[in-house]
Parts: structure tokens; sequence; C-alpha cells
């Protein structure tokens, strides 16, 4: 293509887009008291900074106090967001990037329990089982109040700065309205179309109104609700064609789905396990039947399906939030010729899961994201190269090398296994995770491309490291399996050996899952699919226990298809030998009451311990006695002190290396070890 479809400029109104590039609306949850303050404007900036052509800030800021955050979103219903949001609005701007922020009132899908402990509203008393609450039937002084609330609300965003407002219908209380699942009113609001569309109508021209004619404004609708009871497709686009007839609205953002259980929410907004864009034909076809752009989002992380989306005339604009979360830096890289050095999302879904378990949103391949005040997306140059000597391939031992070679340093990385990846290779074992092996290819491709020297093959001990002359040395060496202590412990196997293929295993097998987290599913998985009838045990109160919503809902739902069971509260405590199977005593963690069962085989995921005997050996000849700075490390700053001028070179460890945790702690132990060596 001579030109890049998603390069191209784009009208909308009045306001003139750089590129087909956007960034959605959604909470990270960097709000604080409600307002978009450093963290968050910072967030957005990278992104202007990084070439995109809009972004959409404020996921669900609300505009009432019976709507209150659940998530970390932002508060539009006073008056002191205005200055933050001018603040964060000249920030993008200032970088070439358009900027608009979305309001809405979530009726049902919040809490009652926080913020000001009001009812939740909604159109009828039907609850949402992902937010839990029976809502209130609202009366018409509701109604009339949160019309104005909507105006209120959008008046603050055009005095705070922004290019245009978003309007969240889907899922939210307009959508709710709209959805013959959810509204069962016999009012004029309830019943035909026309009176399920009544609400949306009023708040559309009343906002129009308070904003006069120069203010971009835009809606999220639903283009299908794919749930038996809810909108149809036919219904969706008689909605869209009745809004657009109003001359009042400038875009449509087109999704799909009833993200009204944990299912519902990982169908719109995909972890890996999940078809990807699934739903850019039901944008497509609102598309073909209005004269209005339309804007989608929803499972697009790569720019071929991009391109595909804007080019095929599925969409005007195409969202690439997660994606931009991966890389804000994502246009630049692509209007420079550098699409294949794109830090890719593999849809581990941990920001999104993060911010429905009440944390900050972080993603799990770049952790520089939503920490852009201490951590950079872009490694400068040192001024003095070193010699950086690295021990371990996997996904912290990589990334710390790739950084070290940005920074213009000669590196060295030992592995001892004939491949780098690290435990990527045993994660993306089966089906359900593969895609987590993305992470690996890209640092493997970019520390080959740096041209880091790799040596494969090599279980690298002092004398090793130490005839190389580092000046810096880091360990990155994971660790193993670890084994619970228990009778019969020598019986067990190790979900390590399973995902590897070590283990060859058969038959009824009980799997017991000490840590609750993704290892044992993926286990659960690879037995499942060769032949194992699976029994997964917990001793948690729930199966998966520290997963979020969409991943959990999407891998217990495969494995459920799979044949396998779940049962929680239950200790694994011994096996013995019986016969040619072996019996297995569980503990009741509540009762204590002990359950014996025969089995074929037992397998266990009971964590890491950490591979740390090169770091003891090497600490004594370091300048730093192995230890960086945690007061240092928090701040952004350099973590290396030299506290034992004796030494050779600077000592740290990563990861595993130093405790079990997960990709992304050991990503950020490396940029955050790595980026001012």
């Amino acid at each position: 293509m001579k030109t890049d479809p998603l390069l191209e400029p784009f009208q909308l109104r009045h306001l003139t887009l750089r590129n087909r590039i956007i960034s959605t609306a959604h909470a990270p949850s960097y709000e604080e008291d409600g307002h978009p303050r450093d963290r968050y404007r910072l967030y957005h900036e990278e992104k202007a900074k990084g070439g995109i052509g809009l972004t959409i800030i404020g996921g669900s800021t609300n505009i009432a106090p019976d709507s209150p955050s659940v998530f970390g979103q932002l508060y539009a219903g006073d008056d002191s967001i205005i200055p933050w949001f001018k603040k964060l609005t000249d920030g993008v701007r200032s970088h070439g990037a358009a900027v608009m922020c979305q309001i809405t009132h979530m009726g049902r899908r919040t809490a009652w329990d926080d913020g000001h402990w009001l009812p939740v509203a909604g159109p009828s008393g039907t609850r949402e089982r992902a937010h839990r609450s029976f809502p209130k039937t609202m009366e018409i002084e509701d109604i009339n109040r949160v019309i104005a609330q909507f105006a209120d609300a959008a008046r603050r965003c055009q005095k705070g700065g922004f290019d245009g407002i978003e309007l969240l219908s889907h899922s939210h209380l307009l959508g709710q309205f709209l959805s013959p699942l959810i509204n069962t009113r016999d009012d004029d609001y309830g019943g035909t179309l026309d009176n399920r569309l009544r609400l949306t109508m009023q708040v559309v021209h009343s906002v129009r109104e308070a904003v006069g004619p120069d203010f971009v404004m835009g809606m999220r609708l639903t283009g299908d609700e794919l749930t038996k009871g809810g909108l149809t497709a036919d219904e969706c686009v008689e909605i869209a064609q009745k809004i657009s007839e109003t001359g009042a609205v400038d875009f449509l953002n087109i999704l799909a789905g009833a993200p009204y259980d944990d299912l519902g929410l990982a169908g719109w907004i995909p972890p890996m396990g999940m078809p990807s864009a699934p739903h850019l034909t039901v944008a497509g076809r609102i598309r073909k039947a209005v004269d209005l752009p339309i804007l989608h989002a929803g499972g697009v992380a790569d720019i071929a399906t991009a391109r595909h989306a804007v080019s095929e005339g599925h969409v005007d604009l195409i969202g690439m939030t997660r994606a931009q979360m991966a890389d804000p830096h994502l246009v630049q890289k692509l209007q420079r010729g550098d699409e294949t050095r794109i830090r890719p999302c593999v849809g581990l879904g941990y920001c999104v899961d993060r911010v429905n378990q009440g944390k900050a949103a972080v993603c799990g391949h770049n952790p520089a994201t939503g920490r852009e005040a201490t951590m950079p997306h872009v490694i400068t140059r040192a001024e003095v190269e070193k010699k950086v000597v690295i021990v371990g391939g996997g996904p912290a031992g990589l990334e710390a090398a790739r950084i070290s070679a940005l920074r213009g340093h000669k590196v060295v990385l030992f592995e001892a296994s004939d491949r780098l990846g690290g435990q990527l290779k045993l994660a993306s074992a089966g089906m359900i995770r593969r895609q987590i092996w993305g992470v690996a290819d890209w640092l493997i491709t970019e520390v080959t491309t740096l041209g880091v020297d790799l040596h494969l093959n090599t279980y690298a001990e002092s004398d090793e490291v130490l005839e190389e002359h580092p000046d810096v040395v880091i360990i990155a060496t994971g660790g193993w399996p670890d084994s619970p202590e228990m009778d019969g412990a020598d019986m067990i196997k190790s979900s390590w050996e399973v995902l590897s293929g070590e283990a060859r295993v058969t038959g009824n097998v009980l799997l017991f899952d000490e840590v609750g987290d993704h290892p044992a599913l993926v286990c659960a998985d690879v037995l499942a699919r060769i032949g194992c009838r699976v029994r997964h045990v917990s001793p948690d109160r729930a199966t998966a226990h520290d997963l979020g919503p969409t991943n959990s809902a999407v891998v217990l739902r495969d494995l459920a298809k799979q044949g396998v069971s779940f049962e929680c509260f239950q200790d694994l405590v011994g096996v013995a030998r019986s016969g040619n199977r072996k019996e297995v005593s569980l503990r009741h963690v509540l009762t204590g009451e002990t359950s014996h069962h025969i089995v074929d085989h037992v397998v266990v995921e009971h964590g890491i311990t950490p591979m740390d005997a090169l770091f003891h050996d090497l600490k004594p000849a370091s300048l730093n006695s192995g230890q960086v700075d945690q007061d240092a490390m928090v701040a952004g700053l350099n973590p290396f002190q030299n506290t034992h001028p004796e030494g050779k070179f600077m000592l740290a460890r990563l990861g595993d290396a130093i405790a079990g945790r997960n990709i992304h702690a050991a990503l950020f132990d490396a940029l955050r070890i790595c980026k001012d060596i």
C-alpha cells in the first residue's frame, strides 16, 4: 500500500484526527479522589507522544452520586474536576493528539455499599450478577434528575478543554433502558423500542443543548447483546438509525455482548483463549445503516487486524486500547517502518482483571505503563559503556538484556538450556494460554536484533561469570517447583513435569493447586487434552482464587467443557500406595475432616523455590553485597550503591530468583534495576 489506511487523517465534525488509531475509554484506576491527576495525565500523554490520533479518557466517568465508582473511575458530578481536566487536555493536546472524555450513569452496574451508600438505580429491579446489586426502579423524578446531571457533566468536560465527549450507553443506565432483558417497565420508558429509547433521546438532546453545536459528541452503543432475551442485531441497527437521525450525535462507538457476568465481560474485553476481534462485522453492519463515523474496540490487538478493519470498511476509526498499553509508541513505530518492533499485546488480561479486583491497571508485558512518572518507555543510551553479564534466559533475563543493550552496554547472556524463554515455554503448553509465548518471541527477537551475546546450553557458575570481567551481573535464574512436605511426597508429580512432557500421566488425576493462579489450570488443560480425567482441588474458597474475572471465566469454562471438576476447601495431607494406584488424603480446611480417594496419579502446583545459589556465590565479590536500594527503586532512581569498595561488580537478582511471583514482576524488576546502568 502506498498509504497505510491506519495513518490517513480523519475529519470528525470540525476536528481533524491525524490518524485512524484511537485509545477508547477505559478506567485504569489511576484516579485520585475521582480526579485525573498526574499519574492519569502522564499515562495518556505517553500515548499522545507515541502518535495516537485520539485518546478517549475517563472510562465510565460518573455523573451522579448514585453512580459510585467501583473500579477506579473519575467523577464529573461536581466542578472540582475541571482544573484536572484542563491540565490533562493541555498535556495531551501539546503532543498533537485529540482528547475526549466518556461520561455515564452506571445504573445497576455498580454497588450500593460504596460511595455515599445510595441505592443503585435502574429501569427495573433486575439484578446484574457481575456487580451484584438489586437496583431501585427509577421514578420519573430520578429520570429527570439524571438527564440534568448528564448535561451538567458534559459542560464540565467542555470547560475542561476536551475536544468532545462520548456518552456511554452499552451495559450502563442508558443501555439498560434499551435492553428488554433488563427493562420491564410498563410506562412511557418501557415496552416498545421507542419507549425504551426515550431516555437516550432526552439525554442526547439535553447534552447537545448544554454544549452547543461546536462540541463533538458521540455514543458508545451496543450492536448486538448476543444474549437470549436481549437486544437483537436488528433492534440495534434501528436504535443507531434513530440516534443518527437526531443530527445531534457525531459518531457511534459500536460494541457487542452483554457484560452482565464474568463470561459476558470476557466476551467484551477478551483475554487470550477468546477469538480476536470477534465483533467487527457487528460494527460494519451498523456503519452501512447510518451516516455517521463508526468507532470500534474489542480484542483488536495487532496492526494487521486493525488495518483490515479500516481498509475493508468495517469501521472509520479503530480502537487499540490494550495494544497501546503494551506499546504506547505503537503509531510512531508504524510510521517509521518498525512494525515488527512493536511490543505486542498477547491478551494476558492482567490489566482489566486487576481493575476488576480493585487494583490499578498494569500491563503484564510492559511495566512502564501507568508508571510514566518514574519508568521510561524509551530507553536512552548511557554515557559510559559497561560489561553486563546476565545469567538466565527467561523473561526477566531477556528484558534485562534488552534494556542493557539499549543503554549501549556490551551484554552477555548465559542460559543453561538449549532455548530461551524460561517458564514461558511451560506457560504456553496446551491451548488456553498458548498466546503467552508471544512475550518470549518478542523479547528473543529484540535481544537478537540488538546484538546480545547469547550462550545457550551453558550452566554458568561463578568462574564463568568472573571470567567475563563484568561491571554488572544480573541473576535471573528463576526457580524450581516447590514440593509439599508430607507423607508420600515422592509419589507426586509437579505441574512442571507434566507441562514439559517429562511425566507420563494417564487415567484419573488429582491435581492439587496451592497457588490459585494460571499454572495449575494450564496443567489441567494439558492433562484433559491427553485424555485424563482431572479433578482440580484447592484449599482456597474459590477455584483460581488469584485470577480476575475475565481470565478465570474463560479458562474455567474451557476446562469444564473438557470434563475437569473443581473442589475447594481441601488440603492435600498425604499420599500412599494402593496397589498400582494411589490413595490420597484430603483434609477440609474448615471442618478438619479427612477423606480418602483412590486415583492413578497426583499432580501438584506448589509454587517456586528460587534458584539462587549462584547469586550467593557471587555476593561476597560484589560492590553492593548483592543488595539494591528499595527506596531508590520505588522512586525510580538508580538502586545500586557501592557499600563494599573491595568488590569488583554490581550484583542484583530478578524475578523468581528472588521469590516466586509472576511475569509482570519479573519484567518490572528488570526495568527498574537495569534502566540506569
